[in-house]
């Protein structure tokens, strides 16, 4: 990657005038809720800049009848009520009915949210919150009748959970910066931003949108749900419960003046969630943006972790940044460990010798996890699907050993002329390098 050597100096400062215009699109939100003149009016703006009545469209019946579209096509686990998404679609007029009469009558209160582990990485797991089926369909409702409201203030520095952005567009901006010379970077890490948000402060930004004081308690009362983790319960008192529906829309609202005070003194932040990158031309520029930061999050209650935030020349070996899975450093972009090693258990679980199926049906199951991590990370270096690809061609003949009682880990050579690489490919089996290899072809 080759870039310019430039001046040291502090970035243009920008007004929110220029921050704010740029065009946006409205055909992702539910039309039944925002309709043209609805649009209009969020376009032009509100007097004194805050809805009121919002509390009605929350409740209609085509509102929840939507949100529950949305919660069926999700799927996900039942509740603490043990009520699953199958269930509740065998009563779910009745069940519906039920939901507006409670919100109408202000009687609906949110259930326990029940805590599980899910994998994070080898030997790692992160709590996740699973609220009722119920409670995911009104917090659907409320999403869709407060995202575009806040949509209209968010920047375009910001990708994470918003509509029509994602991982994608973030690394793309990344490359395009790196590529214009801003190489000096400051790596940021919000240390356990979802559990630290102060939820007085929050609610405060919430205010300043929105003042129907039903739907302001409604998302008070989610901010305080009760968390069950098997039988142990408590209410929070701080952060956004990690699973939730809402929980990304609040946790953006609360980052955005950070996006903002960013954007207004020039700096070229990038951000996905509590994620985020500030590209920079100098070294000068890059440890001013880190003071803003610390300073922004010492203020707003939140904390950088010492040990995940740092500042330094990507251009250099060991001063490299990672970044949604990748790592980039010395002018290349990586796949960082942990998502490396993350596929490989993936792997490891789809073949595992012991599991007792052939080997048609093994590769159906792991064909969608192969074909996904490389539409994520196909711009990665050839050498890294080369490897994955070896990686899972062993595994695939050691199962192939063992179904035929000998034991061993197919790494012989043997096996290899046994069963080649042409053998699996003729089996269907997704090969990485060859799709990396068509990819460049087609350019």
């Amino acid at each position: 990657m080759q870039v310019q050597n430039t001046v040291s100096k502090v970035p243009e400062r920008l007004h929110e005038r220029e921050i704010s215009n740029t065009p946006r699109e409205w055909s992702w939100v539910e039309a039944s809720i925002w309709t043209q003149n609805m649009l209009a009016t969020l376009e032009r703006g509100v007097e004194g800049g805050k809805w009121y009545s919002l509390i009605d469209k929350v409740v209609r019946p085509g509102t929840l009848l939507a949100a529950w579209k949305k919660v069926e096509k999700n799927r996900g686990a039942a509740g603490i009520d043990q009520v699953s998404v199958e269930r509740f679609r065998a009563g779910a007029d009745r069940y519906l009915m039920e939901i507006e009469e409670e919100l109408k009558s202000g009687q609906y209160k949110p259930e326990a949210v029940r805590r599980v582990n899910i994998p994070k990485a080898p030997g790692q797991t992160r709590p996740l919150g699973i609220p009722t089926v119920k409670d995911r369909i009104v917090q659907t409702a409320i999403k869709m009748v407060l995202e575009p409201i806040y949509e209209r203030e968010f920047l375009p520095t910001s990708y994470g959970f918003r509509p029509g952005r994602g991982c994608k567009d973030a690394l793309r901006e990344v490359d395009r910066l790196l590529k214009e010379g801003y190489t000096w970077v400051v790596d940021a890490d919000l240390k356990k931003y979802f559990d630290t948000i102060p939820q007085d402060r929050l609610m405060d930004r919430v205010r300043e949108k929105v003042s129907d004081g039903k739907v302001l308690k409604l998302l008070e009362r989610y901010l305080q749900q009760e968390v069950m983790d098997g039988l142990n319960s408590w209410k929070p008192t701080s952060g956004t419960p990690q699973g939730s529906v809402i929980s990304p829309l609040l946790a953006n609202i609360y980052l955005h003046p950070l996006d903002k005070r960013m954007a207004e003194l020039g700096y070229k932040m990038v951000r996905y969630a509590d994620d985020f990158v500030i590209l920079c031309r100098s070294e000068g520029e890059a440890r001013k943006a880190f003071e803003e930061v610390r300073r922004w999050t010492e203020t707003n209650g939140l904390q950088l972790h010492p040990d995940k935030t740092h500042v330094g020349n990507c251009l250099e070996e060991g001063q490299g940044f990672e970044f949604l899975g990748y790592r980039f450093e010395a002018g290349r972009r990586k796949v960082r460990k942990k998502s490396l090693l993350a596929l490989r258990e993936k792997i490891r679980q789809k073949t595992r010798r012991t599991q007792g199926k052939g080997i048609n049906r093994v590769i159906e199951s792991l064909n969608p996890t192969l074909k996904g991590w490389f539409g994520y990370f196909k711009h990665a270096h050839v050498r890294t699907f080369k490897a994955i690809d070896g990686f899972v061609r062993r595994r695939m003949r050691a199962m192939l050993r063992k179904q035929e009682k000998r034991p061993g880990f197919g790494l012989c050579q043997a096996d290899s002329k046994k069963w080649p690489n042409a053998f699996f490919m003729e089996k269907g089996l997704f090969t990485m390098h060859e799709a990396h290899r068509r990819i460049c072809q087609s350019r």
